[in-house]
């Protein structure tokens, strides 16, 4: 995603300067996301000091949240994760991606299965939610099925609060890379994903309420529910739309990024 730009660490006095100028435009404003995609690997001193001078200036302020990797949080100490929680830290979203480790290897994640248990783990240990996505697909037809009951091993061992599905879409400049790596990936098509779909929501047993969304712009079919509430009518809604085919799906030409 970040192409065009070099990580850098900005002066927190420039950030100030942007956040009067929000709070002048926005003062009603109650949510806030801490751009970009590597905030929380920032010293937790800097970022206390930029939820503090943030819940000065939006009085109505009642969620930050931010991008978190499994690699800055487990950087983080369990204490450093309170604090931001005490000082108005609230959500964090988390690219699982995949739970096998098969899989992991090979989109380069970084992380390996009981990483990314131990990472959420911690996170929702000191009081920070947690919006999860698993994006359908990335496993291809060889690893479909460990990637799907490893992935619903991961939220089942875990704590997340939200629960997003992604459908696989490769960009043009991104597709030699990929295949580089993953050399014996084959694509799945709409029905495929919607199998892995339905087995993904069957092997789910959370301990807790998960609100679950399935309504990215990349996703064949659209589906929304509370976990494990809903589990039955998600997976009646699946049947259904495999059963009556393309006809039940999102048009391809409906879909983007």
């Amino acid at each position: 995603m970040y192409k065009s730009k070099t990580y850098q660490v900005r002066e927190l006095e420039d950030i100030y300067k942007e956040i009067d100028e929000l709070s002048n435009s926005y003062p009603l404003s109650r949510k806030v996301f801490l751009a970009d995609g590597d905030a929380l690997s920032l010293d937790t001193s800097y970022l206390i000091a930029l939820l503090k001078y943030l819940k000065r200036s939006f009085v109505k302020l009642r969620r930050v949240s931010l991008y978190a990797s499994a690699q800055n949080i487990l950087n983080k100490s369990s204490e450093d994760l309170e604090l931001l929680y005490a000082n108005g830290l609230n959500l964090i979203y988390y690219g699982v991606e995949s739970g096998s480790d098969v899989v992991l290897k090979k989109i380069t994640k970084g992380v390996n299965q009981s990483e990314i248990i131990e990472s959420l783990n911690k996170v929702s240990d000191a009081g920070i939610k947690i919006s999860a996505t698993v994006i359908l697909g990335i496993g291809g037809s060889i690893y479909s099925d460990e990637h799907i009951r490893d992935s619903a091993k991961i939220i089942n061992e875990t704590k997340v609060t939200y629960l997003s599905t992604l459908q696989l879409g490769l960009e043009e400049d991104s597709k030699e890379k990929f295949y580089k790596n993953f050399s014996d990936f084959t694509m799945l098509n709409d029905h495929e994903i919607l199998r892995e779909q339905k087995r993904f929501i069957e092997l789910l047993d959370p301990r807790h309420k998960i609100i679950f969304r399935s309504n990215h712009a990349s996703n064949a079919l659209h589906l929304a529910g509370t976990l494990p509430r809903d589990k039955g009518r998600l997976i009646d809604e699946l049947d259904l739309a495999l059963n009556r085919g393309e006809s039940a799906f999102v048009p391809k030409g409906f879909r983007g990024f």
